[in-house]
């Protein structure tokens, strides 16, 4: 199934004195980043959490956010005072250093304070963590699946729009190729007339090498090879649309190489209508490749 790299989802939970909400929120990038925000006192949460995201995902920048909180009557969570006022301390001094300095700081919040490392520790003793790190994972499963799951479903209509967007280009390579072939008659007389203009008005011109000359003109803007390569390009598309998994990056080189042949094509064109077609190339392709950034 094509995936996008665009896509949330959340999954609560609760276990060992706790309640939890997982959230993930995905979106476009080169690779995969993984930006996490985990309670720091569940040993060995983070490794697990990274592992199991990278065996299911290839590409985007992927924030994954888990809130612990104790339940009422169960195991509980500690707050070391000292810790809290040399978190305060220093972020006073920060925002005052900001301040003189004419940056302005986006408030915190209690919990972003309370998730520095040491602020709010588990009781000791009271928290069985292999249990609650297994509790934990399980539910992060749930939620990375129904992620993967919105990823695909985003992926599914990427492909139509893309599948789309291949048809309009396959189209209108077919018109530049009709206007290119109506277009070599009068491009033929005209470089005749050109011909017969300059050998008129030059009585020591070498005809042979005039001709020559206009003849090199005219292999110039044959578009015939961008045409073709065009279509080879679609073919490209097609093919990789057609593979699973990540190609995302394929289709984003091949997207380039789509936009170098219409630039051509529109450079060479010599007339009005071969040049509107090939405008018309340029912002399809365009069109495409935003689609192509957020596949996998």
């Amino acid at each position: 199934m094509r995936q996008s790299m665009t896509g949330f989802a959340s999954e609560q939970g609760s276990g060992q004195g706790f309640g939890w909400i997982w959230e993930i929120r995905g979106v476009n990038g080169k690779g995969l980043d993984l930006r996490l925000r985990l309670p720091d006192w569940i040993e060995g949460l983070e490794p697990l959490v990274r592992k199991t995201a990278q065996a299911r995902l290839a590409r985007g920048n992927v924030q994954i956010g888990l809130r612990v909180a104790a339940e009422e009557g169960g195991a509980g969570l500690r707050l070391d005072a000292g810790q809290l006022a040399g978190v305060l301390d220093a972020m006073a001094v920060a925002e005052t250093e900001a301040m003189d300095r004419g940056i302005s700081l986006a408030p915190s919040t209690a919990a972003e304070v309370v998730a520095v490392r040491g602020v709010l520790t588990s009781e000791a003793g009271q928290v069985d963590q292999a249990a609650l790190r297994t509790a934990l994972m399980a539910d992060f499963e749930t939620a990375l699946a129904g992620f993967v799951e919105m990823r695909g479903s985003e992926g599914q209509a990427l492909q139509d729009v893309l599948a789309r967007q291949l048809g309009e280009i396959e189209t209108l390579t077919a018109d530049a190729e009709t206007a290119a072939k109506a277009r070599e008659a009068a491009q033929t007389v005209r470089l005749q007339t050109q011909l017969a203009r300059v050998i008129d008005n030059a009585s020591d011109v070498d005809p042979q090498r005039v001709a020559q000359e206009l003849a090199l003109i005219a292999v110039k803007a044959d578009v015939t090879e961008e045409i073709d390569r065009l279509r080879a390009h679609v073919a490209a598309a097609r093919d990789l649309l057609g593979q699973s998994g990540p190609v995302g990056r394929k289709l984003d080189f091949l997207m380039q190489e789509f936009n170098r042949e219409a630039n051509t094509l529109c450079s060479k064109s010599g007339a009005a209508d071969l040049t509107q077609i090939g405008l018309s190339l340029k912002t399809t392709i365009d069109q495409m490749r935003e689609q192509v950034q957020n596949v996998e």
